[in-house]
């Protein structure tokens, strides 16, 4: 008969529990063996660790330092966020409700942003090839009823020209100035996110274009996509005027849901924000653009 000893962190006093065995030679596996082979030892010369004395007395704190690559930072001072870190907080919906890109990055987002060789044009292929490697993964119904949803503004169509007069979004940006833009239906099209739409159209999705754009600007959006290339969606879903003062993730969702309850199956769905990704009814799964030019919640 062989003793288990459970500790009551509440009084410390110890509990005894019988634990039978037919031999005392049972085998363990040492947690952190010094070699790749497994170390074994025997159960009755196994040591329970002294729990009280391995309880470091910071337990519970978070330290406010740490050091990599040989240097210490401070994670109470500021100053040491790069473009590359910055960036990546928004991609990850880490930084959350920012309202311009930060004067020090305004440059590196056009530099990101810019030419047809651009980090940015290189991850919208990436995010395009994994869609069409996905795609080509399903099993299809061929009943019509499997679904593709996209957002539209940094999705299908770019609103780079418009913000590039405005800093790379540098610069706050009301929805006027962007509505008096949109009209003008002159939005380029995102060519690898383009190749993906005529992709999904070959295969017999039903694409539905879902954009927090209001449903005034319908007219100058249906010519923008069409002059883009973009052609036979199964609709074009905007904000009708109950939705003017939902949050976009709240009007993104109740689509979706409405898009389901028609019996379409959401196979997968494309957006730059997280708001178009998040919330309800977000379909089998998501693909996320970048855009480190604007938020929308």
């Amino acid at each position: 008969m062989a003793s288990l000893l459970l500790i009551n962190h509440n009084n410390l006093s110890l509990l005894c529990a019988l634990q039978s065995t037919a031999v005392n030679t049972f085998k363990i596996f040492n947690d952190f063996p010094s070699s790749s082979a497994p170390v074994l030892h025997s159960r009755t010369k196994y040591k329970s660790p002294n729990i009280r004395s391995t309880i470091p007395k910071s337990y519970g704190k978070v330290s406010e330092q740490f050091t990599a690559q040989g240097k210490t930072w401070d994670l109470k001072q500021e100053g040491h966020l790069s473009f590359e870190a910055w960036r990546l907080g928004v991609e990850t919906n880490t930084l959350r409700s920012w309202t311009v890109v930060p004067p020090e990055f305004v440059e590196s987002v056009k530099s990101y942003m810019v030419g047809s060789e651009s980090q940015y044009v290189r991850d919208l292929h990436m995010v395009a090839k994994e869609s069409m490697a996905y795609v080509n993964s399903l099993t299809l119904s061929g009943d019509g009823k499997d679904a593709w949803v996209f957002d539209v503004d940094e999705t299908l169509l770019s609103s780079l020209p418009f913000f590039a007069s405005r800093q790379y979004g540098g610069e706050g940006v009301d929805d006027g100035a962007f509505i008096e833009w949109s009209d003008l239906a002159e939005a380029p099209p995102l060519p690898a996110s383009r190749s993906l739409y005529n992709h999904l159209l070959e295969l017999g999705f039903k694409i539905f274009l879902l954009t927090a754009r209001y449903d005034y600007e319908r007219n100058a959006t249906e010519k923008n996509l069409a002059l883009a290339g973009y052609h036979s969606w199964e609709a074009l879903l905007l904000r009708e005027p109950e939705d003017y003062e939902k949050s976009a993730v709240v009007f993104k969702s109740e689509r979706r849901l409405k898009i389901e309850q028609d019996g379409f199956r959401i196979l997968g769905n494309s957006g730059d924000q997280w708001s178009d990704l998040t919330g309800y009814a977000i379909g089998d799964r998501t693909f996320k653009l970048p855009n480190p030019m604007y938020y929308t919640a």
